[in-house]
């Protein structure tokens, strides 16, 4: 039978009717409060706030992960080798009025620019290569989060060129001052360590003259600080959120992992070798001590066990051997999932940071591998953009107004000056995982127009261009010709038998339609291409 609903009253009735209509609301599940979310972190701070309290102390554990842990030094070579390898080069692509390339230019654009990447002349320390000073900064940007290039407008060495790089560590930041009184307005904010404006950008940066660090061999030597202006510096970070003025540790997810892996491994490796010393003890019945005449300095009674000898044990006494289940049987597996882990918060693959392959098969590996070029050339672009273009143009500037170029006039430099600043960077490339089956598809592609060949060499070249394969080929072949010495691509193949029955026949060849005239004798084999 149905339950009646009891009658409301008047009074109940009306107090219905003034209150507010229910609204049924829904929340999304990640954003509830369960017993199950009482450890889960609700921060809405700022990216700023966030790192002003954990940035010293994240900077510090990265650094020493990188001086303890293998993987952690292996995924810092990965970045560093795959984003700068040996360095990017630089050619110079300054035109003529014609708009074609002015050789003469670009020539001495580069002469002078290998002269300066000299160490004794790019580096104010005199010890890094221009190219080592690349790599050495890629590191710290991985290590640190961040690296200070400042410009110094002097010359160094044997340099014509009034320009010196000096790299100056994070740890040099004034972090700790909170308002200098000095040079602020009312339109500067000051943020660990850099004076920047409403918009965040940056003004200038407070460093200190020394290390914090560092030694101090005279107890005289005071630490002081300097505001060096930001068109000074050169400040390498990779932005996440804005405003965010400081850069952070690339290794910030995964520093822990890779400390309890670290830890985690020496503890088993000590547990291996104490089950490698082999040991016994004696049980004896209560009361009665054998070995009362056999103890050790310290104290502690002991029965040496010598190797083809018996032991002769009292009535009641037994002898226990001791073998500790070690090394782990699943130490393997364990290590590999923690592995797995800690290479996705360094950003590189699995099979890349532990170099071992028998996990994965071909595809997977290859897969494996696409994927990390992918983020590889996307922090090549942004190491160009942040860094080498703006330094080229400056260089530029200076070894033109200094006269370090002779082959371009000031004037017309002052008229013009993007034009004489023009420059293509290669970055490294990567060889062939499969050559047989690569080059084949990739002449397809050229073939098809889904590709050119100055793409396939800028990827594949390990940082040559087009032009210096064609120098360098060019050289090659002459080379060859001059010794007489033939080779696959100076000999041209047989032609084919005709067919029996067939009619000899000399078409005409129209070489713009066809494309496929052969080359004179002697010289190398070129890619045709027909018109579709």
């Amino acid at each position: 039978m149905p339950k009646i609903a009891p009658k409301l009253t008047i009074r109940q009735r009306i107090a219905r009717w003034l209150s507010p209509p229910q609204v049924a609301t829904r929340t999304y599940s990640a954003a509830r409060n369960t017993r199950t979310t009482g450890g889960f972190g609700g921060s809405n701070n700022s990216a700023d706030s966030e790192l002003s309290s954990s940035l010293t102390a994240l900077r510090s554990r990265s650094r020493q992960m990188i001086r303890d842990s293998a993987y952690a030094k292996r995924a810092q070579l990965l970045i560093v080798n795959n984003v700068i390898g040996p360095g990017i080069g630089m050619q110079a692509q300054a035109d003529t009025v014609r708009g074609t390339p002015s050789t003469r230019v670009n020539d001495a654009i580069e002469t002078e620019f290998a002269a300066w990447c000299a160490a004794d002349s790019c580096h104010t320390g005199g010890a890094l290569h221009f190219h080592d000073l690349e790599r050495m900064a890629m590191g710290q940007v991985f290590e640190a989060g961040e690296v200070l290039i400042r410009k110094h407008y002097s010359r160094f060495g044997n340099s014509r060129v009034p320009l010196s790089l000096e790299v100056i560590e994070p740890e040099r930041l004034a972090t700790e001052l909170v308002d200098p009184s000095v040079g602020l307005t009312v339109n500067t904010d000051f943020r660990m360590g850099i004076e920047v404006d409403v918009y965040g950008r940056a003004i200038a940066y407070w460093i200190r003259t020394l290390h914090p660090g560092d030694l101090r061999a005279k107890t005289t030597v005071t630490d002081r600080y300097e505001r060096v202006p930001a068109s000074d510096i050169f400040h390498l970070r990779v932005i996440h959120r804005w405003p965010q003025t400081r850069g952070e540790p690339w290794m910030h997810t995964a520093v822990r992992k890779h400390d309890n892996l670290n830890e985690y491994s020496q503890h088993e490796v000590s547990a291996a070798r104490a089950s490698a010393a082999y040991f016994a003890t004696i049980q004896t019945p209560e009361g009665n001590n054998p070995l009362a005449n056999d103890v050790e300095s310290n104290g502690q009674q002991v029965m040496d066990i010598e190797p083809l000898t018996i032991q002769e044990l009292k009535p009641g006494e037994i002898l226990n051997f001791h073998s500790p289940n070690r090394p782990n049987p699943g130490l393997d597996p364990f290590m590999r999932a923690m592995l797995r882990e800690v290479a996705a918060g360094c950003g590189v693959s699995y099979e890349s940071i532990s170099k071992d392959y028998s996990q994965s098969n071909y595809s997977s590996s290859r897969l494996a591998l696409l994927d990390d070029r992918d983020l590889f050339k996307v922090l090549q672009q942004w190491w160009i953009r942040s860094f080498r273009q703006p330094l080229h143009q400056l260089w530029v500037q200076q070894a033109v107004l200094a006269g370090a170029v002779g082959a371009i006039n000031q004037g017309a430099y002052a008229a013009d000056p993007v034009k004489y600043s023009a420059a293509l960077f290669k970055p490294r490339g990567w060889s062939w995982v499969d050559p047989t089956k690569e080059v084949k598809a990739y002449k397809e592609a050229i073939l098809a127009g889904f590709t050119t060949i100055t793409d396939v060499i800028a990827a594949t070249g390990g940082g040559m261009d087009i032009e210096d394969v064609i120098k360098t080929r060019k050289r090659e072949l002459e080379m060859l010709e001059e010794a007489g010495i033939e080779v696959d691509t100076t000999v041209q193949p047989p032609a084919a038998a005709p067919a029996p029955g067939a009619v000899a026949t000399d078409p005409p060849v129209d070489p713009e339609e066809d494309g496929e005239v052969d080359p004179p004798a002697g010289k190398s084999r070129v890619l045709h291409m027909k018109r579709g």
